[in-house]
């Protein structure tokens, strides 16, 4: 079964659902949920993306991005930042999250943002081996966890490939 991704707002049933599931993973993984402070508005056209991934009729995975300019001047207002990339799952190991990634980072160039970048943690290792392998590389940290020795930050430029290497 493919995944079909429908824009969502934060605040929809079914991303309610996935991001308590996410909260679930950090409780487990780092003895507490994540309070970086996020609102729906910041997910929505233009200023953002979110998006829920169904299988059928089941939500299974999400993910978005908000402009960099909501961070107070921590990142360049060109930058969008990835969110609440999740798979539920028994859902994982289908290739989900790297279609929501690359879904999030078309949209993202799209709405004109030149680089994406993300926080995510030590003890998530899948997910630093996911955007390792999908071209991030390590920035310094910032935002709520800029001091958190656990925190991984990552950045990809977000190029037009088939422009930028047209020589027509």
């Amino acid at each position: 079964m493919q995944l079909r991704l429908e824009p969502r707002s934060l605040t929809h049933p079914d991303a309610e659902k996935l991001i308590s599931e996410i909260q679930q993973e950090y409780l487990a993984r780092y003895g507490q949920a994540d309070h970086t402070p996020v609102s729906a508005e910041q997910f929505s056209p233009p200023r953002g993306r979110f998006l829920v991934g169904y299988l059928g009729n089941d939500p299974v995975a999400c993910g978005g991005w908000r402009s960099g300019e909501e961070l107070g001047g921590e990142l360049r207002d060109t930058d969008a930042e990835m969110k609440r990339l999740y798979v539920a799952a028994g859902a994982r190991g289908r290739g989900f999250a790297r279609t929501i990634v690359r879904v999030l980072e078309r949209t993202a160039r799209e709405a004109g943002k030149h680089r994406m970048v993300l926080e995510t943690g030590t003890e998530q290792p899948e997910a630093v081996e996911l955007y390792t392998s999908v071209g991030y590389a390590g920035i310094p940290t910032y935002g709520v966890h800029k001091w958190d020795p656990a925190s991984v930050c990552l950045a990809k430029p977000l190029l037009d490939t088939a422009r930028d290497t047209d020589t027509r």
